[in-house]
Order: structure tokens, then C-alpha cells, then sequence
């Protein structure tokens, strides 16, 4: 299991989510260009003191991270065909999410290999980046029995 995250806008998600993915020892590719610098002191800043414990590789492009990507491409999408509930994780999935002004475009969308969608009440557009990686992390690990690692 992998957190993607494509063309980040924001450093704080990013922290969040890189606190989120090293507490549960799970990877997580960043990939480029993003909307901040990307300095580790940053990321200490936004991830407290979990970041020098991230496991973070980061890829130049979309081409670069689809190149070296293993298991299935899961984007988290509000154009998803796939209700989170009825979702089917796998261990090697990379969950894949959008940056949080632009999404991904219709490239990226149709390279993926499931789409899911979080069900929300009608009318509100989406959650938080990180709100949003940590419940379907959470259910993918629920549902393939990952176990945290040291």
C-alpha cells in the first residue's frame, strides 16, 4: 500500500498526510511540480517531528511517477464510479490523490485502474486532502489485514 499524491498545492496537506502515512508505515510518493518548495525543514514544520521517519520518494513528473508505479493506481476522485464502501482494496494498491485545487487531469483519470468516491450529502463538493486519504487508508488496511511495520 502507497499514498500518492499528485501535484500538491498545499504543504500542510502534505505534512498531515505524511504524519498520517508514517504512523501506519505506509510510503508516500509526491509527485512534482508542487504549489511549495519542498524542503524536509518544511515538512518537519508541517509534519512535526515525523518527517525525518517519512518514507517519501518524490518523482519529477506524472510520466516519471506511471513509469515506476507498481500494483493498481486507486484515484480518489469526486468523479468516482466506485462508492468507498463498495471498493475492493488490494496490498499493493497506490491510492492516488489529486491536488487539491485542480484534481487530475483527464490523463491521470483514465490511467487509473479504479476510481473511487467518498458519498457525501448532496450539494457539498469534497473533504479535506487529508480527511480524505486517511479514511480510505484506513479502510484499505482494514480490508486487506495490513499490518504496521516498525
Amino acid at each position: 500500500m502507497r499514498i500518492a499524491l499528485y501535484e500538491p498545492d498545499i504543504a500542510a496537506n502534505v505534512g498531515a498526510i505524511l504524519r498520517t502515512a508514517t504512523c501506519f508505515g505506509v510510503p508516500v510518493d509526491l509527485i512534482e511540480p508542487m504549489g511549495f518548495p519542498w524542503s524536509r525543514q518544511a515538512m518537519a514544520r508541517s509534519g512535526m517531528d515525523y518527517a525525518d521517519a517519512a518514507q517519501v520518494e518524490r518523482h519529477v513528473d506524472w510520466d516519471a511517477f506511471a513509469g515506476s508505479a507498481r500494483g493498481r493506481i486507486v484515484l480518489l476522485t469526486t468523479k468516482g464510479a466506485v462508492p468507498l464502501w463498495d471498493a475492493a482494496f488490494r496490498e499493493d494498491d497506490v491510492l492516488l490523490l489529486g491536488s487539491e485545487g485542480r484534481g487530475v487531469p483527464e490523463h491521470v483519470h483514465a490511467r487509473a485502474d479504479v476510481r473511487v468516491v467518498i458519498p457525501m450529502r448532496p450539494g457539498f463538493r469534497s473533504l479535506n486532502i487529508g480527511v480524505s486519504a486517511a479514511m480510505v487508508l484506513g479502510e484499505a488496511m482494514r480490508q486487506t489485514g495490513w499490518q504496521i511495520t516498525s
